[in-house]
């Protein structure tokens, strides 16, 4: 097997590059998706090598678990690892809500595990924090269902530093996802310092800021999807960002490499940020990304990212 890294303490060994599979069935999250595209997408990324397929209860909702467990159907089970997430709910009247109580969180993975057809999920996340549960007592419930050989490793996302260090009070945290790219390196303050100091796998989501940090749009490009919503591609600060990226794309060319995989590789230089999850539409975009996990940056070109995007 190629390179490949280990999620946490969890044993978990995967390569560098997973699938984000966000737009796999996520239809409440991307317009006009195709559902066996969506399908073709995991096993294009299986057949190229990545061997972790992220995906979460509320792409869809819940179609996006229920395409990824079709298309694992034809693949031996023991060489995929599969990551899902769960704590949106929602009441009478059809307003979300986050639980992370231990009763929901054990329902949810039963609930998982019909949809993604697997006796046991690799790796399942909190997916939001709530407001009432103590982290500690969530993570516990999940400690349990790794007991019972349900799950085999726990992740969770979007936590404060706080609530982080709440959840792994006795060690059972093996992965933090939470929003981190060039343009928002906030995470840097102290996550990435504790999970490197506690053996938890970082991994970053948005990794290319939605598309932005792969140079591929101008400041005439349109935006009408969840993008229009994200801080950085807000008019000003678009236009801020796009000459960053043209920085970028220098240190690209002198390289002879794609603007996105310079990215990616910058990441894995980051401490404890061995997992990237970029999302893709086709076993090109796939492959293409597998890239960034073979490109080594010099001191040197790690220095002028860090300072480009300071």
């Amino acid at each position: 097997m190629a390179r490949s890294i280990e999620l946490g303490k969890s044993g978990i060994r995967v390569h560098p590059i997973a699938l984000g599979a966000n737009a796999v069935g996520g239809h409440n999250l991307y317009q006009n998706l195709d559902e066996e595209a969506g399908r073709q997408v995991v096993r294009d990324a299986i057949d190229a090598g990545v061997t972790l397929i992220d995906t979460a209860y509320i792409y869809g909702p819940e179609r996006s678990e229920e395409l990824v467990g079709e298309a694992i159907k034809d693949y031996n089970r023991e060489d995929i690892v599969i990551a899902t997430k769960a704590a949106h709910a929602f009441d009478e009247s059809g307003d979300q809500y986050f639980d992370n109580s231990p009763e929901f969180l054990k329902q949810a993975v039963e609930d998982a595990l019909k949809r993604l057809q697997t006796d046991y999920i690799d790796l399942f996340y909190i997916h939001f924090p709530d407001e009432d549960t103590s982290k500690d007592e969530a993570v516990e419930a999940l400690a349990e269902l790794k007991s019972q050989g349900k799950i085999r490793a726990i992740g969770v996302s979007n936590f404060s530093i706080e609530q982080l260090k709440e959840a792994d009070k006795n060690g059972h945290v093996d992965v933090y996802q939470g929003q981190y790219n060039l343009f928002d390196r906030s995470a840097e303050k102290d996550l990435l310092e504790y999970t490197a100091d506690n053996q938890i796998t970082f991994v970053p989501y948005f990794p290319l800021a939605a598309g932005l940090l792969a140079g591929k749009y101008d400041e005439n490009t349109k935006f009408e999807d969840l993008r229009a919503d994200l801080p950085f591609y807000k008019e000003e600060q678009f236009k801020e960002n796009l000459k960053k990226v043209d920085e970028l794309k220098k240190i690209a060319e002198e390289k002879g490499e794609e603007v996105a995989h310079i990215v990616l590789a910058f990441y894995l230089t980051r401490p404890s940020m061995d997992l990237l999850i970029p999302g893709a539409k086709n076993g090109e975009q796939i492959r293409s990304n597998l890239r960034a996990a073979e490109i080594e940056l010099t001191e040197a070109e790690i220095s002028r990212i860090d300072e480009i995007f300071s």
